[in-house]
């Protein structure tokens, strides 16, 4: 049984997505909540498997409290679920480490879909704010763009350990593919996968494959040039 959060402001939302939601055989709802402060409370008390999370809330947004959760409890899974495509918030919420972003929109089986490559260690971006966070990256690395010479110099820093089969995996994860659909692409056992997972993100000081996904949108295409022979 898949043990969710909800946090939501807005009780109609909330009581509806709680009753969809725990009509699934497969999923009940441990909580539901109306801000980040609450959802910290209750993680003191109670486990979670995955938390969807609004972002505007009062006392506590979604921003800071998926920074707290991801600080003290690493294993538990943020979703976004929000009307908001704001693109700072966006952004600030992946780097604090939500596994996902999608709007509020979606049917049922997206949820799930959504859900399930959460939980097994995929990231998730709904198409709109997928194409607007490739738009900003894109713009702040043409603001950015290094020459080709200083661009070498900087691949020497984090990624010159890299081989071909962990900028593959990187690419993919890039790509939004969970550990399970890379596993199979590169015909590995998800295990080895995993393994690499945590060697690539000790090489390049990154936290978790969200931020290893943006890492390689905003740099990882350039970079791979000058260090992959």
């Amino acid at each position: 049984m898949i043990e969710i959060m909800i946090a939501e402001d807005q009780q109609l939302i909330r009581e509806s997505l709680k009753i969809i939601i725990d009509s699934q055989p497969e999923y009940t709802v441990v909580a539901a909540l109306e801000n980040g402060e609450q959802v910290l409370q209750a993680l003191k008390q109670q486990r979670a498997d995955i938390i969807l999370m609004d972002i505007r809330m009062p006392v506590m947004d979604g921003v800071e409290c998926t920074r707290r959760i991801k600080e003290s409890y690493p294993d538990v899974h943020v979703l976004i679920l929000t009307t908001f495509v704001e693109d700072e918030l966006v952004m600030q919420a992946l780097l604090h480490g939500a596994s996902g972003y999608v709007l509020k929109g979606i049917s049922l089986q997206e949820l799930r879909r959504a859900v399930r490559i959460v939980l097994e260690g995929g990231s998730i971006l709904d198409p709109e704010v997928a194409q607007r966070m490739i738009a900003m990256m894109q713009k702040t690395a043409e603001a950015s763009k290094c020459t080709a010479g200083s661009a070498a110099a900087c691949a020497q820093v984090n990624t010159e350990k890299l081989n071909k089969r962990e900028w593959k995996i990187i690419q993919l994860i890039g790509e939004g593919l969970s550990n399970r659909e890379i596993a199979r692409r590169l015909i590995f056992t998800e295990g080895t996968i995993r393994n690499n997972l945590t060697v690539i993100l000790e090489k390049l000081q990154l936290r978790d494959r969200t931020q290893l996904a943006i890492w390689y949108l905003q740099n990882g295409k350039q970079l791979q040039s000058y260090t992959v022979k």
